[in-house]
């Protein structure tokens, strides 16, 4: 048998990358073809009443292009024949598609201001219990439902015009191939699925306003959706490869990567621009505990990711635009890790999931807002500044963990730390002394890996994930960290409990 080669598309909130995964003989590589940085860009325009209102969009233009540039670069590299094409995104947002394949308007981005209220007005319409007993999704101003929602109620024109809503991994399979499913581990995570039945709940499309022939079908992943138009495969000088549905929420294919032995006393975290930190469970647990502490049920690959999205490194990434501002030159993430370490220890804490933190425009003055409306300390520098964001980062991990294991009523012996973050020496080393427990670190790329695996299993290459588990360890290294000077971790843990909503 030849070696079966598969492209993996990985968009996250901050950039693009583009991997081909080989197997061959029981083997599996994998190597970066393209790379590509991106942002959503705010513009400030008049609506319908003259009112000036801040729109945050994402070029999706350029996305599509780059992701083109991979599709040449992989040519190039590993000849003209794909045997499999997998997008994996950033967990919301879409689009609205005419019958005719036009976009209605810009793509805009889950942080955009328009969503700020919009939870409240989907509980105003159904009862928040119920929400959660149906999606098994925490209310977030992201959620695709209150996207929505603000398209039903402010631009009803745009529901009349559209044949279609592509979820955004929905929406580039769609410029690829023309074809419009989405798989069930973005479906679940939109508070439009049925969590316990996978399927688009009625009660819910009611609520929202939207019609149901607007939604696409969901399948599982794995499975074949389309192939590449045949005009793009013939410029490209490609075969029609197959598109697969994969875990197209980056973060379902960032956990099945993780190379877990015991699910039930491991916690994982997807550590990137966002920290999405849970356990892998069988079923929904849509309990009213489990909805005052901000869990969600997100589909994973035959299994549910019970979790809480944290909000990451999305807090140093803004220090780190403001400072660019200020100084004109962006600081590179060595002198982060320089500075950092080298700053007093807890000297003062913050809430990462405090709203302010949401999307400000000056992340230095909302952290310095914070900590005054706190009665604590200013940070006199930028190292004491990060080193007072990474500290609260893995003390909230600490708190996720011993809330999810109160629900669960498991224990945790190890956190398996995947994606982007995984490389982050610091944060993994205060991640260990705050939960306690060992760390292991890796995959870095843990999205494309599984991506990747998922496709390689709708191939036909792969029985299974847990087939996919020996090739992921002998491919790639795991760095093991081991908790240090957790007495003084205890202690700032107390303080820091008194900070954060209990």
């Amino acid at each position: 048998m030849g070696e079966s080669k598969l492209f993996a598309v990985d968009l996250g909130a901050s950039g693009g990358k583009c991997f081909v995964g080989l197997f061959g003989d029981g083997t599996f590589r994998m190597e970066e073809v393209h790379r590509f940085a991106y942002e959503a860009v705010p513009f400030f325009l008049p609506d319908r009443s003259g009112d000036v209102t801040e729109r945050t969009y994402w070029d999706d233009t350029f996305i599509y292009q780059n992701i083109v540039k991979g599709l040449h670069a992989a040519k190039r590299q590993f000849g003209a024949t794909l045997d499999g094409i997998g997008i994996d995104t950033w967990g919301s947002d879409g689009h609205l598609i005419t019958q005719d394949g036009d976009t209605l308007g810009k793509v805009y981005c889950y942080r955009d201001h328009r969503l700020d209220t919009m939870c409240d007005e989907l509980r105003a319409r159904l009862d928040a219990a119920r929400v959660y007993a149906i999606t098994g999704n925490h209310f977030l101003p992201l959620n695709p439902s209150n996207q929505l929602l603000w398209a039903a109620t402010r631009r009803p024109e745009f529901l009349k015009l559209a044949k279609i809503y592509l979820p955004i991994p929905a929406l580039f399979n769609f410029y690829l191939g023309g074809t419009t499913a989405i798989d069930s581990t973005f479906a679940s995570v939109m508070q439009m699925m049925d969590a316990k039945r996978g399927k688009w709940s009625n009660e819910m499309l009611k609520a929202l306003g939207i019609p149901k022939k607007l939604m696409p079908e969901i399948v599982a992943p794995g499975t074949k959706i389309g192939r590449l138009q045949p005009k793009l495969a013939a410029a490209l000088g490609l075969n029609e490869a197959p598109l697969i549905a994969v875990g197209s929420h980056d973060t379902a294919s960032a956990f099945a990567a993780a190379p877990v032995k015991n699910p039930k006393k491991a916690l994982i975290i997807s550590s990137g621009t966002w920290s999405l930190v849970g356990k892998l469970i069988k079923k929904p647990i849509t309990t009213p505990e489990a909805m005052r502490l901000g869990f969600s049920n997100e589909g994973g690959i035959g299994n549910i990711r019970f979790l809480r999205n944290c909000m990451g490194t999305w807090i140093v990434q803004e220090l780190l635009r403001v400072w660019e501002i200020a100084d004109g030159q962006r600081m590179e993430w060595k002198e982060v890790d320089a500075i950092t370490p080298a700053a007093p220890a807890f000297t003062a804490f913050i809430d990462p999931d405090d709203s302010r933190f949401y999307n400000p425009p000056d992340m230095e003055a909302a952290i310095r807002s914070f900590l005054a409306g706190t009665q604590q300390p200013v940070p006199g520098d930028r190292g004491a500044m990060l080193r007072i964001v990474y500290e609260s980062l893995v003390l909230k991990y600490r708190f996720v963990n011993e809330t999810i294991n109160a629900i669960t009523g498991t224990g945790t012996e190890v956190v398996h730390i995947v994606g982007g973050g995984s490389n982050n020496l610091l944060l993994n080393q205060f991640t260990a002394d705050s939960v306690g427990v060992p760390v292991l670190a890796g995959p870095k790329e843990a999205t494309a890996i599984g991506n990747l695996m998922v496709q390689a299993i709708g191939a036909g290459i792969l029985p299974d994930l847990k087939a996919a588990m020996p090739l992921i360890k002998d491919a790639f290294p795991i760095a093991t960290y081991t908790p240090q000077d957790t007495a003084a971790w205890d202690t700032a843990y107390a303080r820091f409990t008194k900070i954060i909503p209990s």
